[in-house]
Order: structure tokens, then C-alpha cells, then sequence
């Protein structure tokens, strides 16, 4: 029914042509230029939302913020655990915000559990802030490095 005609497409040279005729005038600019990079921004966090439960582990390089339920480990660079979350595993971290409930080992370099905080586990850090009105059962023990997961040589031989 319809054919494509070269009638009105410029050859190579129509096109010379046109580029004689407008010497001074600009370029055509590419309609995408990929060769310019931008610094990369940093990807916002993962956010699981207060009516989302996961079972099973999660593991990434960037950020969570847990608002629902999560039964299983999670290991980030940033977890903020809210106000309305509950996780049920060992939760390692380079920095941890515990807003919720944490039921299990908790092991970050810089550690912090706010008012509204209620963790029932051992807390492995560097670092470690527990605001008035936080609820804690467990013990609490520093090491230079937490995420490891292997205890310190001291400890160990005083284990033994």
C-alpha cells in the first residue's frame, strides 16, 4: 500500500551541497551524545515499605531503610530500621539506625538505636549511641572490627 520513495532523501550529494551553502553555520548536534559523563550520583535507599514482608536474606553494597517486617539476615552500608519495622536475623552493617524492632545479633561499625528503639540480641561495634528510652536486652561488645564476624584474638584466648 505505501512504498518508500528516495525522492526528498538528499544523497551524498544533496547533502555536500548543503554544507556549502551554510559553511558558518553550526554543527549538527548529535541527538544523543554518550561520550560526556556526569559524575554518578549516589542511588537513594532501598525502602521497604511498612506493608511489605520479606522472608529470606537481603544482601547489598548501598543503603536500606526497612519500614515492614523482614525474617531473615540483612547485610548493607546504611540500614535504617523504622519506627514500624520487625526483623527477625542478624542484622551487619557499616551504619545502623534502629528506629523498630530487631530480634537477633546486631553487628555495624557505628551503631545507633534511637527512643522508639527495642532490640533483643547482642550488639558487636566500633561505635555505639543508645538514646534515653531505647529498650535493650543483650550484651554489648566492641571490636575494631565488627563485620568480620570473627572474634578478636583477645577474646578469643579469654574464651578459652
Amino acid at each position: 500500500m505505501f512504498s518508500k520513495s528516495r525522492i526528498n532523501e538528499p544523497g551524498p550529494k544533496q547533502a555536500e551541497a548543503d554544507k556549502a551553502k551554510a559553511p558558518d553555520a553550526p554543527a549538527a548536534k548529535p541527538a544523543m551524545d554518550f561520550t560526556a559523563s556526569a559524575p554518578k550520583a549516589k542511588p537513594a535507599a532501598s525502602v521497604l515499605s511498612s506493608d511489605l514482608t520479606v522472608v529470606g536474606n537481603l544482601k547489598t553494597t548501598g543503603d536500606i531503610q526497612v519500614e515492614g517486617t523482614v525474617e531473615g539476615d540483612i547485610r548493607a552500608h546504611l540500614l535504617t530500621v523504622g519506627e514500624t519495622a520487625t526483623i527477625r536475623g542478624e542484622i551487619v552493617a557499616d551504619d545502623i539506625v534502629v528506629n523498630g524492632r530487631v530480634i537477633g545479633r546486631v553487628r555495624g561499625l557505628k551503631v545507633r538505636l534511637t527512643s522508639t528503639a527495642r532490640v533483643e540480641g547482642d550488639i558487636i561495634h566500633k561505635t555505639i549511641a543508645i538514646e534515653s528510652g531505647a529498650h535493650f536486652e543483650g550484651s554489648v561488645q566492641r571490636q575494631d572490627d565488627p563485620l568480620s564476624g570473627t572474634k578478636t584474638a583477645a577474646a578469643a584466648a579469654k574464651a578459652e
